[in-house]
C-alpha cells in the first residue's frame, strides 16, 4: 500500500470549523438521499425517483436515482462522520453538480423559483471538504492511525 496516498487521502489539520460545518451537511445531504433511496422524509422512493429523473432525460431513470441517493445517503453519513471524508465530499460534488445543471440551472439563483443556489451551497462546501479533508476531529485520523500502524508492523516483520 502506497501510504504516500493514504496519507494525503486521510490527513487534515483542519480544526473545529471542520467538524461544525461537516456534521449537519453530511447529515442533510445523508437525509436527502433518504428521500431518493427509501421515501423517507416525504421522498418519492427510487421508484418515483427514478421516474421523475427519465422524465427530465436522465435515463435510465432508476440506476440515476440509485447513484444519486446513494452518493448522498452514504457520502453524507460518511461526511458526518469524517470517514472517508475527501471521496465521500467529492462523490457528492459530482451529485450537487449534476443537480445544478440538469434541473436547477434554468431556474436561475434563488430557491424560491428552485434555482440552484442550496445545491450550489452543498456543492461548494463538498468542493471544500475535498481540498481540507474532514478535520482532526473525523475518522479519518483514526484511520490512518491504523494504516499507519499496520504499515508500521509489516516493516518491522520484513
Amino acid at each position: 500500500m502506497n501510504t504516500n496516498i493514504v496519507n494525503k487521502l486521510l490527513s487534515s489539520n483542519a480544526g473545529f470549523a471542520a467538524l461544525i460545518l461537516r456534521v449537519p451537511v453530511g447529515l442533510i445531504l445523508a437525509a436527502h438521499g433518504a428521500q431518493k433511496l427509501f421515501g423517507w422524509f416525504g421522498g418519492y422512493g427510487l421508484d418515483g425517483t427514478g421516474q421523475w429523473l427519465a422524465s427530465i432525460g436522465l435515463e435510465p431513470g432508476y440506476l440515476m436515482a440509485l447513484l444519486a441517493g446513494s452518493a448522498e445517503f452514504f457520502g453524507g453519513l460518511a461526511l458526518a462522520l469524517g470517514f472517508l471524508t475527501r471521496p465521500a465530499a467529492f462523490v457528492n460534488a459530482i451529485a450537487m453538480l449534476v443537480a445544478i445543471l440538469a434541473v436547477h440551472i434554468g431556474n436561475g439563483l434563488f430557491m424560491s423559483n428552485n434555482g440552484y443556489e442550496y445545491a450550489l451551497t452543498l456543492f461548494v462546501v463538498s468542493v471544500a471538504f475535498v481540498i481540507q479533508g474532514g478535520g482532526r476531529f473525523a475518522m479519518d485520523n483514526v484511520l490512518l492511525r491504523y494504516l499507519s500502524g499496520g504499515a508500521a508492523r509489516q516493516r518491522a516483520v520484513a
